[in-house]
Order: structure tokens, then C-alpha cells, then sequence
């Protein structure tokens, strides 16, 4: 088996692997690839070289320790005919989502939008509640990414009145809370106003990516 990193100077990970099926030697061996700025497309290169996962950085050691068990398990016919997904080849599979950001600070705008639009989104955003609900007037939206402290109107009160709009319909717009305090009580209080999911900040990736994922599962 062979572990290697995608980016490297003089030949990168893809043309390691490229001349490894070439080697009549070698050409059978499982090759596990592990890349920090994984590129849509890469994962489809990855299946027409019988690469076995694909996995981003920083891989957790119980991913590894999966990934490397499972391939080892395999023959080479069935690596080259099954590529065993990693987390970047399961993320091209996923939807790319129209998400509803409502963050009144700049900051925790731009790393929201940078992290969502990484994972292949589309964000429009607001700055607060009010906003929200305009925005959603025009319809179009898979997913409210809701800050819960925002002047004119906070992410309760916005929460609240989608709720109070949809009822009597069968509509549901999935809510993502999202508050800087994660303080014991946040999340049932998110979860009355009718949110259907929490994260904290500071953002990490990947509690944002599985929250959106259990809202809007592929």
C-alpha cells in the first residue's frame, strides 16, 4: 500500500500514481492519496487511477486507521473497480446548496462564505434578521445559516416568524443556529424558537459540513 500527499515539488501525488500503474511491478499496489486543498474533479481522477481513498487534512487518526483497514482488505480488482470514497470524494457527490447566511459581523462573514463556498455553495448574505426574511421572500433557498445576535432584528425573532409563516403549509426551511456563547441552554433555546440544528463559533469546518449535512442530507 501506498500513503502519499497530492502536492509535492517535482512530481505531485497524481503523477506518482500515474507512473505506479505504468510499472508492471507496482502497477497493482492500493494507493491511499491525502491532499490540504482538495479541487472538484479530483475525485473522478482519482477513480480512473484506482486510487483507493481520498482523504483532506488533517485526516483523524480513526479515519486513517478505517480507510487503511478496509483497503488492505481488498484485491486489486476490486481497488481499481471500487475506489473507496474519502471524505473529498463523498463531498463532490453531495448537493451544492443556495445558503441564506444572516452574520451582522464581517469577520465571521467572510470565513462562513469562505468555508461554505469551498464545500461548493452558493451563499447570499444579510446582516440581520430582518434582511433574512426579505431574502427568503424571494424564494429560491435550501438552507438558513442563522446567527442568533444581530441588531434590528436577532436570529430568534427571524427563526420565530419563518415557523410562524409556514404554518398551515407543508413547507420547512432547515435553520442552522449559529452563536458565539455555546453556553448550557443555547441550544434548547435555538431549538424553541423552531432551529433545527446548532454550531458554535469559532467555525470549524468540519462541525459545519456535518451539521448542513444532517439538515440537507444528500
Amino acid at each position: 500500500m501506498v500513503l502519499t500527499d497530492s502536492t509535492m515539488p517535482d512530481m505531485d501525488g497524481f503523477q506518482l500514481v500515474e507512473r505506479i500503474r505504468e510499472s508492471a511491478d507496482f502497477g497493482t499496489v492500493a494507493v491511499i492519496m491525502a491532499t490540504s486543498a482538495g479541487q472538484r474533479g479530483d475525485a473522478a481522477r482519482c477513480r480512473s487511477l484506482g486510487i483507493a481513498a481520498y482523504l483532506t487534512k488533517p485526516v483523524r487518526g480513526v479515519e486513517l486507521k478505517a480507510v487503511i483497514r478496509a483497503t488492505v482488505g481488498r484485491g486489486p480488482d476490486d481497488t481499481q473497480a471500487h475506489p473507496l470514497p474519502g471524505r473529498h470524494t463523498q463531498r463532490e457527490r453531495r448537493p451544492s446548496l443556495r445558503i441564506l447566511l444572516a452574520e451582522d459581523n464581517p469577520v465571521n462573514r467572510k470565513l462562513a462564505v469562505r468555508l461554505l463556498e469551498k464545500e461548493g455553495h452558493t451563499v447570499v448574505v444579510v446582516d440581520n434578521g430582518r434582511h433574512a426574511l426579505e431574502a427568503l421572500e424571494g424564494g429560491n433557498i435550501d438552507l438558513v445559516i442563522m446567527d442568533v445576535q444581530m441588531p434590528e432584528m436577532d436570529g430568534y425573532e427571524a427563526a420565530a416568524s419563518i415557523r410562524k409563516a409556514e404554518e398551515g403549509t407543508l413547507k420547512h426551511m432547515p435553520i442552522l443556529a449559529m452563536t458565539a456563547h455555546a453556553m448550557k441552554g443555547d441550544r434548547e433555546k435555538c431549538l424553541a424558537v423552531g432551529m433545527d440544528g446548532y454550531v458554535s463559533k469559532p467555525i470549524r469546518p468540519e462541525d459545519l459540513r456535518q451539521a448542513i449535512e444532517e439538515l440537507v442530507p444528500a
